[in-house]
């Protein structure tokens, strides 16, 4: 099994590769394990809101977090995308819910909890909020 240098370098020989276009495309490494459950914790939704949400069935949801199956490939990628880049998930399954209507000039915004355990004790909770508008995310108080 290679170090994850040797992947690295790997990587960056498949890149440099392309750039001088002595390859076409490129290859996804998708991880082989993601936690679901860290996930959904650190978007601050219950099971059944992050399967309604991202298009999961609850099933599926509860068996890959109580460990009993894991995601396919196609999970594990989308997965991977929501715990990177929740609003670009969002905005791919319901542009509608991210356009501003009625010519208001607010851009839509989708709130989030961080994580408790990342909080010092007696710290005030903050929330994320991810602006699809603008394609970051702030923090408040």
């Amino acid at each position: 099994m290679k170090t994850q240098f040797e992947q690295m370098m790997d990587g960056l020989t498949d890149v440099e590769a392309f750039l001088a276009g002595k390859q076409e495309g490129f290859k996804a490494h998708v991880p082989q394990e993601v936690d679901v459950k860290a996930i959904r914790n650190r978007l601050g939704m219950t099971q059944a809101r992050f399967s309604d949400t991202f298009g999961f069935s609850l099933d599926a949801i509860k068996h890959w977090e109580g460990g009993r199956r894991t995601p396919g490939a196609p999970a594990r990628t989308l997965l991977t995308v929501i715990d990177r880049n929740p609003v670009a998930v969002l905005t791919a399954l319901n542009p509608a819910a991210f356009a501003v209507a009625g010519g208001s000039s607010k851009p839509a915004t989708v709130n989030v909890r961080v994580d408790k355990k990342r909080q010092a004790p007696g710290e005030a909770t903050q929330r994320r909020t991810y602006s699809a508008a603008r394609g970051h995310r702030t923090t408040k108080q």
